[in-house]
């Protein structure tokens, strides 16, 4: 068994989908659009990677509100960029873009050398080696 994919409610597509390809080198495929149901998504993916990130679009949906870090639910999702130096040096460009920074590179209690930071819409990402 493996996670295939996760999936984000976004309020724009496509300012998230460049977002995830400008940092994470990320790919995105082809967009699905259901005009009915005033749907749009795409799946993102990593080279080399069968797991994915689905960015999904849909007018009607609402913000629960809340602080994030103590709400049930997804908290972050983590993705490995393969180096200590990729970690910092990411994190560093992601500040000097403007991005907030929720957590300072560390090495965590557990082992990980990671950060974590807010995507465009302030979903939490773990940045790990």
């Amino acid at each position: 068994m493996k996670i295939e994919h996760i999936a984000i409610w976004v309020q724009d597509l496509e300012e998230v989908k460049e977002f995830y390809i400008k940092y994470f080198e990320m790919k995105c495929g082809e967009k699905y659009t259901n005009t009915k149901k005033n749907f749009s998504s795409c799946f993102l993916s990593f080279e080399g990677s069968s797991t994915r990130i689905e960015i999904m679009h849909k007018p009607d949906i609402t913000d629960l509100g809340g602080e994030h870090s103590i709400s049930f639910g997804l908290t972050h999702f983590s993705i490995s960029v393969g180096s200590k130096r990729k970690v910092d040096k990411l994190t560093e460009q992601l500040r000097i873009d403007g991005y907030k920074i929720v957590g300072e590179p560390r090495t965590t209690g557990d082992g990980f050398y990671e950060s974590v930071i807010e995507d465009s819409e302030g979903n939490w990402v773990e940045i790990t080696e």
